[in-house]
């Protein structure tokens, strides 16, 4: 449980995501190699400890033409970070993954998932009253990863979640920490901003769920996926 109340730019989803991710490299003792890294923090991860050499590069699955330039099997490892969410084609990015490994090469993928911020989504509802605007893009429910897995063709898949809470003093500083940390709103229409009374109601909606000292409790899900290319290349 956090409590944030000012300071610096919070990042800790992003340490968390980067956290996990070493975690699980070391439990699977992945050779290193050739390592492509691709999110909203790359750097996060790539300055981690590393328990093998490795050798990064960096680039965005969100457009095809941006991993093009890398060319299919060219990398032991393909990291994703806080991004994989925000694009059109959540398949069509994992097959990209899939299709950028050696035979035998792992990938990963880590972002934040459908369970999050239901005290900022009852908030937003609450501003907005009977005309809700799409101010919070889309987000993966968990549920359905598997079955993306399938379809993009990872070999050993597997589906991980966990949650972290955060309390917050305000709906401003909530905002402001999903800013520093690219979980904004990504759509390309993200709807007319709220005006000064549905702002109010949107900061009242969010102290009502407060505890005794005035701090509300919200919810973050981290949704992380790991997987293979075969060995057969396939």
């Amino acid at each position: 449980m956090r409590s944030l109340d000012h300071g610096d730019p919070a990042l800790f989803l992003l340490a968390e995501m980067a956290e996990d991710i070493h975690e699980r490299l070391a439990f699977l003792r992945h050779p290193g190699g050739e390592v492509l890294i691709e999110g909203y923090d790359a750097g996060e991860v790539s300055q981690g400890p590393w328990q093998v050499n490795a050798e990064f590069s960096y680039s965005t699955l969100v457009d095809l033409d941006d991993t093009l330039a890398f060319g299919a099997a060219s990398f032991d490892l393909v990291v994703s970070v806080n991004s994989l969410d925000t694009v059109n084609d959540i398949p069509g990015a994992l097959i990209q993954m899939r299709s950028l490994l050696k035979p035998g090469g792992l990938a990963i993928a880590t972002f934040i998932g459908g369970a999050s911020l239901p005290r900022l989504r009852a908030a937003m509802m609450a501003a907005d009253g009977d005309r809700p605007a799409a101010r919070i893009h889309p987000m993966v429910d968990s549920r359905a990863a598997p079955q993306l897995l399938q379809r993009a063709g990872w070999s050993d898949p597997v589906v991980d979640t966990h949650t972290v809470k955060v309390r917050y003093p305000s709906i401003d500083r909530l905002v402001q920490d999903l800013r520093d940390q690219a979980l904004g709103n990504t759509l390309a229409d993200p709807g007319p901003p709220l005006g000064k009374a549905a702002l109010a109601r949107a900061r009242a909606a969010f102290l009502e769920s407060a505890d005794a000292d005035g701090k509300v409790t919200e919810t973050f899900e981290i949704v992380t996926l790991t997987g293979r290319r075969s060995l057969a290349g396939t």
